[in-house]
């Protein structure tokens, strides 16, 4: 059984989760003027149970600023074709999300040219390397699958925190049939809806975990495409005309499904971090406040976030005794 106690560093995918309580009907907030501010409470109310529940010592938070502007689309125009930008309303509550996210302790990052899961990739590699992380797993607060490629050790895990949901390398495995790092290629193959990203046309999931079980990765099956016919499954023959009709989708698609762990474009201030970068700092109430009071919350709403807020700075100052 994985070791998470010792858990000590997250990563969360902050957009997911203000995006999640943008169009929820169990979240909704209008401010003084009668405009949406469901977004950012729900943010918040999220962000304050997952300090609450942690208690970390290291927590960053990734948002995604790359839509239509990331290094995916230069190589799919297709990418992501089916998503929306924020509209201007929605788009100051994500920038008030990081300022709410800032006032409570937290790091926050973003990129134009990365999206929220390459920021998430690139930092916890980093936080591998580090001597004294060494042996410690990292959390992934999110809800998206793809993240589960960055597993590395049976110490990580993926923590879905609305539904309270771990999911660890095992968990991958028995969920999806393929092992953590292999999520590229299994998404290479059936595709990804959600993210306009098309696959092998005519291969599901049953089909692509048995030629990951079988092949190690996309590359390792097209090494081996003369062999795919002779498979113990069924439609072995119809499956390798498939495969054979849709190279160039499978390759790219497993190039768009890929998140990125290194980089070295100095203009990234995720590219190179200590443990101090990322450490959580303390709560600047008035901050928190001036965001929330710019946002014309009302009165009673102010006053009990206030109390919340307090309540989770005096805990902390309890337990850092």
């Amino acid at each position: 059984m994985p070791n998470s106690a010792a858990t000590d560093s997250f990563l969360v995918d902050a957009s997911i989760y203000i995006f999640q309580s943008h169009f929820s009907p169990n979240v909704q907030c209008v401010d003084l003027d009668g405009n949406d501010v469901s977004a950012t409470l729900g943010f918040i109310q999220f962000l304050l149970q997952l300090l609450r529940v942690a208690n970390p010592h290291y927590i960053a938070m990734a948002f995604d600023e790359s839509l239509f502007t990331g290094f995916r689309h230069a190589i799919s125009d297709d990418y992501k074709s089916n998503r929306e930008l924020p509209d201007r309303a929605l788009k100051n509550q994500i920038e008030c999300c990081k300022k709410i996210a800032r006032s409570l302790g937290c790091r926050v990052y973003a990129s134009k040219k990365y999206e929220a899961d390459d920021i998430i990739g690139i930092l916890a590699t980093q936080i591998r390397k580090l001597n004294d992380c060494a042996s410690r797993g990292v959390g992934i607060v999110t809800r998206d699958k793809d993240l589960a490629q960055l597993l590395f050790s049976d110490q990580d895990f993926l923590w879905d925190f609305s539904r309270n949901r771990r999911r660890f390398r095992s968990d991958i495995a028995a969920e999806f049939g393929v092992r953590a790092e292999q999520i590229p290629d299994y998404l290479g193959l059936v595709g990804d809806a959600v993210d306009a990203i098309p696959g092998v046309f005519g291969i599901g999931r049953v089909k692509a975990s048995l030629l990951l079980a079988h092949y190690s990765s996309i590359e390792d099956i097209y090494n081996c495409l003369s062999n795919i016919g002779e498979l113990p499954v069924a439609g072995a023959k119809q499956l390798q005309e498939k495969l054979m009709e849709s190279r160039d989708s499978a390759f790219l698609s497993k190039r768009l499904a890929t998140i990125v762990t290194e980089t070295r474009d100095a203009s990234e201030s995720f590219g190179r971090i200590t443990l101090e970068n990322i450490r959580l700092g303390s709560i600047q109430i008035n901050d928190f406040l001036g965001v929330i009071e710019g946002l014309r919350f009302p009165n009673s709403l102010i006053d009990s976030l206030e109390r919340s807020v307090l309540r989770l700075d005096e805990m902390f100052k309890v337990v850092s005794v």
